[in-house]
């Protein structure tokens, strides 16, 4: 199954039973902005999973702004939304596909692969006509059973550890401003992790918002190892997530989550900070 479907793919199966909808529709500073969204639409079916209440788990003093969730608690909930091993999962939101792609990731990381970020998001699935509810979803309850692939996720100590090895590359997926240290708009420090190299995630989404192809993702990242480990993060591992979908898309295999990112880098004293320019794209 691809990781990115069309409006008119899930269209034609709103009511398959083996098709799960997840509203992921968050907006960082209003926290209350995508449950009021989802109340006043939804795509038909759709369980809303909130990025700080169901898809982090609390702040504390390391981890970074976003620390991954307790995953018995989201398998729970996975399970009451009727999400098993034998449903496909579809997510969107309406942010680019920040979102949505932390929920896959987090789907794919308890070992859960039928799951797809629906390209383009709600705004183009509204404005075509397709149809929106209020109506708030009722589906059988099912046992959700994590797998988790740990080889997908590293610590702050792993990305350490790698500081200066050839063989492992680091990509910083914030804006460019940010990478380089000229503005820090969330964090009480400017700058980036030292040897990383900024591919800003919204290039995975071409003039229109939607999200290129396999070759156009290739391109972005030609001048990658195609061998070799790739640790992917941002400000608090959630726009990592859409490159960690885009890279999977151009073929890299060895792509890996700092899910603390740089929130959770600078919380520990001594690690070095760089500023300026180490390579972008």
């Amino acid at each position: 199954m691809s990781n990115l479907v069309s409006k008119e793919w899930l269209r034609e199966r709103l009511n398959d039973d083996h098709v799960v909808v997840v509203d992921c529709r968050f907006v960082l500073g209003n926290p209350d902005a995508g449950r009021q969204a989802y109340g006043e639409g939804h795509i038909p079916g759709a369980v809303h999973f909130d990025l700080e209440k169901d898809l982090s788990g609390p702040v504390r003093e390391h981890g970074g702004r976003h620390p991954l969730p307790d995953l018995g608690t989201l398998a729970l909930k996975l399970g009451e939304a009727g999400i098993d091993d034998t449903v496909q999962v579809v997510a969107y939101d309406d942010q680019g596909g920040a979102m949505a792609s932390r929920f896959w990731w987090l789907l794919k990381f308890m070992g859960h692969a039928q799951v797809s970020i629906l390209d383009e998001g709600f705004s183009s699935w509204k404005e075509a006509g397709y149809p929106v509810t209020q109506e708030a979803p009722s589906r059988s309850p099912r046992s959700f059973v994590p797998q988790v692939q740990t080889p997908m996720l590293v610590s702050m100590e792993d990305v350490r550890n790698r500081l200066g090895q050839t063989d492992t590359v680091l990509i910083d997926s914030r804006d460019e401003r940010r990478y380089l240290g000229l503005e820090e708009p969330l964090d009480r420090v400017a700058g980036h992790i030292p040897g990383a190299r900024n591919f800003f995630w919204k290039a995975a989404l071409d003039d229109a918002g939607r999200w290129k192809q396999g070759d156009d993702q290739r391109e972005r990242f030609a001048d990658l190892p195609a061998e070799g480990e790739i640790i992917v993060y941002c400000g608090s591992g959630v726009t990592a997530c859409p490159n960690i979908l885009a890279l999977t898309e151009a073929g890299f295999s060895q792509v890996k989550l700092y899910s603390g990112s740089w929130s959770d880098w600078i919380s520990y004293e001594g690690n070095p900070v760089a500023m300026g320019e180490e390579g972008k794209a």
